[in-house]
């Protein structure tokens, strides 16, 4: 085992603090990574306070590493020192289940392994449960491992390993396409991420708001056009013309009026509220053969064909750099919606 600096809280009312955690010893199939740069993810503040109930303590935040591979184990073939890799929000799952043998790592029957807070299926580090990236070095399973682009920007790439996945994999199984009409509902860290790859798909992109102040900024990210949702006649002019809506918005809300947007047929999937909605009219899918789904990250292999689309198209996040000690401040932040669009931590600022 090995001891290593990292930040993180020993309680849900705690600030995050300099600690100290132990990583396990090198199995054959593992990569131990040290880390460059972890993005800071909404779900990190969640877990933190505990806001859903299953938050273990002593808590190290952090699940979108990049890092450089430092060793690996004597089984390891996929990756040498050197390598430019990342790890996203799991780093193990069964592996014998069926939504496993499917790539669905995330919906793993039996559990998949959180990157932090996590049940930890390997041990040897002294802790019964997982600790993330907000620390100098993590050592993970090769299988959950993922190659980062050379070009692309290492730390604008960090957040790719959440907010890149999350909006990439509905966009991906629902097949848009060139010539599709997509809607994004929300501009933040995940909704400009969903601008960024529906545009890169091909398809006619709409920043669906309340605020048009943010139009500017949803055109530069690479919008058509937006739709201002509280506009009654811009609402109605948009009716039943949307092949596919993508749901970014993090907190409860009224699903109903943008339902009336879809094409017979077509669906909404929900990627940010994980939490009750308001009540949804069912005649606004009974009449019109419409769907809401949902989508939770993707699996290891989406993740990396998303990471190789993303080197193909140059597409990466928009970041704001802090170093660790700023990381309270961060939070409030976030929380406050102040941030474009995503903060990435430089990890060297916990090993100065």
């Amino acid at each position: 085992m090995q001891n290593i600096k990292a930040y993180g809280a020993i309680n849900k009312d705690a600030d995050l603090k300099e600690m100290t955690i132990t990583r396990r010893d090198l199995n054959d199939n593992d990569v131990k990574i040290d880390i460059l740069y972890c993005g800071v993810c909404h779900s990190d503040i969640h877990a933190k306070n505990n806001d859903w109930g299953n938050a273990k303590y002593p808590i190290v935040p952090g699940h979108e590493i990049i890092g450089k591979v430092l060793e690996v184990g004597g089984k390891v073939s996929n990756y040498k020192e050197g390598d430019l890799v990342g790890v996203g929000c799991m780093v193990d799952s069964c592996q014998t289940c069926s939504a496993c043998q499917d790539d669905l790592e995330q919906f793993c029957e039996n559990g998949m392994t959180g990157t932090y807070n996590g049940k930890d299926r390997i041990g040897g580090s002294g802790s019964d449960h997982t600790f993330g990236g907000y620390s100098t070095s993590i050592t993970v399973r090769e299988d959950f491992v993922l190659t980062i682009p050379e070009n692309l920007d290492a730390k604008a790439a960090a957040p790719l390993l959440c907010a890149g996945i999350t909006t990439f994999s509905p966009l991906n199984h629902w097949k848009i396409k060139k010539g599709d009409k997509v809607g994004v509902v929300g501009l933040g860290g995940l909704g400009h991420m969903g601008i960024k790859f529906a545009a890169a798909m091909g398809a006619e992109t709409i920043m669906i708001t309340t605020s048009p102040s943010k139009a500017e900024d949803a055109k530069r990210l690479g919008a058509n056009g937006v739709l201002i949702s509280k506009n009654a006649e811009e609402m109605k002019e948009h009716q039943g013309s949307f092949d596919f809506i993508l749901n970014t918005v993090p907190v409860k809300h009224d699903i109903n009026p943008y339902l009336s947007l879809l094409k017979r047929d077509s669906t909404m999937c929900m990627v940010g509220a994980i939490e009750p909605l308001e009540p949804m009219h069912g005649g606004s899918l009974i009449l019109g053969r419409k769907r809401v789904a949902g989508s939770l990250i993707g699996g290891i292999k989406e993740t990396q064909e998303m990471l190789d689309f993303c080197g193909e198209n140059n597409i990466v996040c928009d970041v704001e750099m802090i170093n660790i000690d700023e990381i309270n401040k961060a939070y409030k932040k976030v929380q406050d919606n102040d941030v474009k669009y995503r903060f990435v931590i430089d990890m060297k600022s916990l090993k100065d």
